[in-house]
């Protein structure tokens, strides 16, 4: 089956196989929030982005081979409603962005600053530091070495603009800054985008409108 990235709240996961990761998409919650499962093909190790909610659905996605780690991605209440279940039964790692973390109920275990690392099983992804949506909003990389990049981006970068900074000027302009330099301005057209809602979408896609979106200040 070919990976569409649409999915929808009690419906089945999609699946993305890579060479060396796998990537299970699904909608949980009232605000149809994504969680992605990734998989290391090599160990079989775990990760998941975003305990959002739904964590029967998130635990019976995870499987009889638990999951090592849990990142989420900023301290909005609609990403982390199923992490302290999930945490629990699994005992997972659980990761978050320095600047986010005090907000985000479960205890993070290893706070993120911009650049690091973070690997499942033989697979590294790299955290980047996105200021506006919130405080301490991550986005994570996940260069493929056989193919083109992978970015995990939260609330920071959906099909059709940036995340919402509520009325903030200052925020937006945080946001979309660090959107072009850190995402855009390092990663080619190819890079295909998980958001934390909706539908995905590439770089490709979305670079021509870059322009109208800081002109229209959302």
């Amino acid at each position: 089956m070919t990976y569409s990235g649409a999915v929808k709240v009690g419906g089945p996961a999609d699946v993305h196989e890579l060479r060396d990761l796998m990537i299970s998409k699904v909608a949980v919650g009232a605000m149809n929030n994504n969680a992605y499962l990734l998989r290391c093909r090599d160990t079989g190790e775990q990760l998941l982005i975003d305990a959002a909610a739904e964590p029967h659905t998130l635990l019976s996605l995870i499987g009889d081979d638990s999951v090592a780690s849990v990142v989420t991605t900023h301290r909005h209440g609609d990403h982390w409603q199923a992490l302290e279940e999930v945490v629990a039964a699994t005992g997972a790692r659980t990761f978050a962005g320095r600047y986010d973390a005090e907000g985000i109920p479960v205890a993070t275990d290893v706070p993120l600053e911009d650049g690091d690392t973070v690997r499942v099983g033989r697979v590294e992804l790299t955290a980047r530091h996105i200021v506006g949506h919130t405080p301490g909003s991550i986005v994570l990389v996940y260069d493929d070495p056989h193919g083109h990049p992978h970015v995990f981006t939260g609330d920071c970068l959906f099909p059709g603009g940036v995340g919402n900074t509520f009325g903030d000027a200052a925020a937006f302009v945080s946001l979309i800054d660090d959107v072009e330099q850190k995402i855009f301005g390092g990663l080619p057209d190819e890079s295909w985008v998980y958001p934390g809602h909706g539908d995905d979408t590439t770089l490709g896609a979305e670079r021509p409108h870059l322009a109208e979106w800081r002109g229209r200040g959302w």
